[in-house]
């Protein structure tokens, strides 16, 4: 006999069925028939200040153990804050469902009180959005939501919730657990993969998207092993290779090494797996030239529509990343003696490229930055998590941090801006036994420094370090190239970051030069570990040192004769 159950409860019901464990969001009258079904659930709805906050945490969710990152929000604003997750999600294939509360069936199409149609708000930047209009087929829709969000290109999936239909009554069975589906290469395309790679003279290997697991990494790195092949990783995934590892060449994103740009160029074969081979991968679709590149392409991708979208490559394989990985790891090695060296010679590059800078170099800079990636590096564990969000300061992580391997790096390739915080807390939530960092620019800090009283609140101890150059670095750094001199809307008047901080309940420090930072770093990962609290150090520096290879007075200094010269 099937027990008549609320809308509310057969949405707790059904997240319990799929293994959710936390949700994350922030609460509104739209959906409260939900939030009383999770009072007596074993799922922990965590708290969140701001609905973007909430939807990049699940999104991290979604990235650090490949299930369905769970938000809910209210209807209007919550859903519309909420949005720069779910386009986040979409754009860097993270499993996420979100769920948002919405009118009853009977104000629909009146533009009601926070009336919003999610379908059209949605469409783009969603794999499946929806609206559950019946309270018996919740358990279906809600399986479906899995389903979707978790097989081939995983991605985000909404789910709107009419107010009346949460307070409805029925009587249905629960659905069994999803099962994601992803597609395999077939024994003719590895024979075939195999022949081109026997046949490469100068082959590298480009890894990427989403999918991957601890498994699938390891054997990919295996792979390259047995055949002596560098192996690059794509805009934002530098952890799917340990960065120890003999083979491993550097990221293919946002300041390139030169080196690893022109070994691209001149690659005679590229296995790229997993990545889009998107703008950012591709440094603007030209290091690979659209639509044919001049290198022999296997493009090898979970989603048969993303395989031929902008490059047409000589094998197209659609496969989920532990089937490819599985594959290429059983396959016999080929003959690597063409290329032999090439991996070697690739780490040297990278060993170079990652050396302290000129800039720092002989020279009084108060804060030396790449210092202090070097003294953190020092002083975490190797499978410490490193998260980030946009902006200038976090090219001191990906040039010169090196990642101990499989999600220790939270990054959007989305270029979403307050990302860093959120995915930094919500890694701290779900694994409070690792060493949790985050690099945040000013600018980035306050589009979502109020999760830090959702760190306080649930004792997530992050170590944030907030880079304070005044300004919005990356679009300043830009203004000065276009425009030299004509600085207009990127300079910054920022708070105490630091007493912000232990306004908080966090402790907060100020650091102003080289030799303080480690110290103040130990203080803040004792802290972190005695209290389970949040720690940050703000970084005051000179906003002139822009980039690892350019000053902001040495871009406007070039800008300014290339004006001349052309006048």
């Amino acid at each position: 006999m099937l027990k008549s159950r609320s809308g509310g409860q057969l949405v707790v019901d059904a997240l319990q069925v799929h293994g959710v464990e936390f949700v994350f969001g922030v609460p509104g009258e739209s959906y409260l028939p939900v939030l009383d079904a999770l009072y007596d659930s074993p799922i922990r709805f965590i708290i969140n200040r701001q609905e973007g906050g909430a939807a990049f945490m699940a999104d991290a969710y979604g990235k650090m153990t490949g299930r369905p990152g769970i938000c809910f929000v209210t209807r209007g604003p919550g859903a519309t804050n909420a949005a720069i997750g779910v386009h986040t999600a979409f754009q860097d294939s993270t499993p996420m469902i979100l769920f948002v509360g919405q009118v009853g069936n009977d104000f629909v199409e009146r533009e009601a009180f926070q009336e919003i149609d999610y379908r059209r708000m949605y469409g783009q930047m969603a794999k499946w959005v929806a609206q559950i209009d019946r309270t018996d087929r919740i358990p279906e829709y809600i399986a479906r939501a899995f389903q979707v969000a978790t097989s081939g290109r995983p991605g985000p999936v909404v789910l709107a919730l009419p107010e009346d239909m949460l307070a409805g009554l029925a009587e249905v069975a629960d659905t069994r657990c999803y099962t994601p589906v992803q597609a395999a290469p077939s024994a003719l395309q590895m024979a075939e993969l195999r022949v081109r790679l026997a046949r490469a003279q100068r082959p590298i290997a480009i890894l990427g998207g989403s999918g991957w697991d601890a498994e699938a990494c390891t054997q990919i790195s295996e792979f390259a092993a047995a055949n002596r092949l560098p192996l690059a990783c794509a805009f934002r995934f530098q952890d799917l290779v340990d960065n120890a590892h003999p083979n491993y060449a550097g990221d293919v994103g946002i300041g390139i090494n030169p080196k690893l740009a022109q070994r691209i160029r001149e690659a005679d074969l590229i296995l790229a797996i997993g990545p889009r081979l998107g703008e950012m991968t591709t440094s603007g679709y030209t290091i690979l030239q659209a639509p044919v590149p001049q290198q022999s392409l296997i493009h090898i991708h979970a989603d048969a529509l993303e395989l031929g979208r902008v490059y047409q490559a000589d094998m197209l394989i659609n496969s989920g990343m532990p089937q490819i990985a599985a594959a290429l790891n059983s396959m016999p090695p080929v003959d690597a003696a063409a290329w032999q060296d090439s991996a070697a010679a690739a780490r040297a590059d990278l060993a170079n490229y990652q050396l302290e800078p000129p800039v720092f170099k002989n020279t009084d800079v108060p804060l030396n930055l790449w210092q202090v990636v070097q003294d953190l590096m020092q002083a975490v564990p190797r499978d410490a998590i490193i998260t980030n969000g946009a902006g200038n300061y976090a090219t001191w992580a990906h040039r010169f941090y090196r990642y101990g391997g499989w999600r220790t790096q939270l990054a959007p390739t989305s270029g979403a801006m307050g990302y860093g915080v959120p995915a930094g807390i919500a890694a701290k939530i779900m694994q409070p036994e690792r060493t949790v960092v985050t690099f945040a620019g000013d600018g980035e800090y306050l589009m979502n420094g109020q999760e830090l009283a959702t760190a306080v609140q649930y004792r997530a101890g992050v170590v944030i370090i907030v880079f304070n150059n005044g300004m919005f670095g990356t679009i300043r750094m830009h203004q000065e190239r276009e425009f030299p001199a004509r600085v207009s809307g990127t300079d910054l008047h920022n708070p105490d970051f630091a007493a912000l901080a232990r306004a908080y309940g966090a402790s907060g420090e100020v650091v102003t030069a080289t030799a303080e930072f480690a110290p103040a770093l130990q203080r803040a990962l004792a802290h972190t570990r005695d209290t389970r609290l949040p720690a940050l150090i703000e970084l005051r520096y000179d906003g002139t040192l822009i980039t690892p290879n350019a000053s902001l007075d040495a871009i406007r200094k070039t800008a300014l004769e290339n004006r001349a010269r052309n006048s």
